[in-house]
């Protein structure tokens, strides 16, 4: 069963949606969503780890902090996903821009997403 999620901005137009998953648990979360059939958003996956984003299912994929992580996980540890993020705000940026909502989805619990 798919799922059809659209919402009309200010203007009348239909409003660009994303998801966000940030690291392990909003990659896999968005991975979910696009196998369920959640149509009318566009997804985004962001990972410090290379792999992960290998098999995501995403529309748009970032890596992160290739800098910081050498392209692995952030090995729980938030300071780690942080630089990280800082290190490709640019990339970020570029993958959550024309949105007119963004839902970010992540776990609370390693380095990446927290």
């Amino acid at each position: 069963m798919a799922l059809d999620l659209e919402l009309d901005n200010e203007q009348g137009n239909i409003a660009q949606l994303k998801v966000v998953g940030v690291g392990g648990a909003g990659g896999n979360a968005v991975n979910r969503m696009v196998e369920f059939g959640l149509r009318g958003v566009e997804f985004v996956s962001i990972n410090t780890d290379r792999q992960a984003l290998f098999t995501s299912k995403a529309d748009i994929k970032v890596q992160i902090g290739e800098k910081a992580t050498q392209g692995l996980g952030a090995g729980a540890e938030p300071a780690v996903g942080r630089a990280a993020a800082e290190e490709s705000i640019d990339e970020i940026n570029d993958a959550i821009r024309g949105a007119d909502l963004v839902f970010i989805t992540a776990g609370m619990g390693g380095g990446t997403g927290t």
